[in-house]
């Protein structure tokens, strides 16, 4: 069986969670980070000591970083589909992935946490503004992308679409001002359609 722990509004247990409902698995979840508590304790700092969510258990086999899990189920459970047997498109899906994580993730980050999770009378307007900016360049990218190609990486849905989808579905449902980027609205519209997006992917964004 396999065993997911982390809260469901977290975006990087949406990926894995949103991953595992794509490729029809069975699993358990077990709340854990923030207010849940549970990441702090002697036994899941022994899986994970960084004391971070998701982690999950595969028969035993313990794994965390969210993308790491993904790419795991992929090529354990859908070889050739959503992981590319493709060594360059495998690579294109790896590169897309880690874009999320290291780039387009932390440019999002501020105003996120500023729209969503702080007050209003406590938010940093210019942090948000910064971090909207910082997105918008970044978005910019990915609309020329998809303007020329209907998936992230070659012909098919793939586990870049996991990673990238869950955190433009965050985006564009944040309560900031955004521009039009059509391309991309046509692509995350696809994406929705997919059954484990329309399952994590719809929960409230808290």
């Amino acid at each position: 069986m396999l065993t997911i722990w982390g809260r469901v509004n977290s975006i990087n247990v949406q990926k894995v969670l949103f991953c595992a409902e794509e490729l029809g698995l069975a699993y358990k979840r077990v709340d854990a980070g923030r207010g849940f508590g549970v990441n702090d304790t002697p036994e899941y700092l022994a899986m994970n000591p960084n004391g971070l969510i998701p982690v999950i258990s595969d028969g035993g086999f313990v794994l965390w970083e969210s993308n790491a899990i993904v790419r795991y189920l992929c090529a354990k459970h859908s070889d050739g589909m959503l992981w590319p047997h493709d060594l360059k498109a495998r690579a294109e899906a790896d590169r897309w992935m880690d874009w999320q994580q290291t780039t387009l993730g932390p440019a999002m980050n501020a105003a996120f946490i500023g729209s969503v999770r702080t007050p209003a009378e406590e938010r940093d307007a210019a942090a948000i503004e910064s971090s909207c900016a910082s997105t918008e360049a970044l978005m910019s990218i990915l609309d020329v992308h998809l303007g020329r190609h209907k998936w992230l990486v070659g012909h098919a849905f793939s586990m870049a679409e996991i990673a990238v989808g869950a955190a433009i579905h965050r985006w564009l449902n944040i309560p900031v001002q955004r521009k039009s980027r059509p391309h991309i609205a046509e692509w995350y519209k696809t994406v929705m359609q997919h059954l484990g997006a329309r399952k994590i992917l719809a929960l409230p964004i808290t």
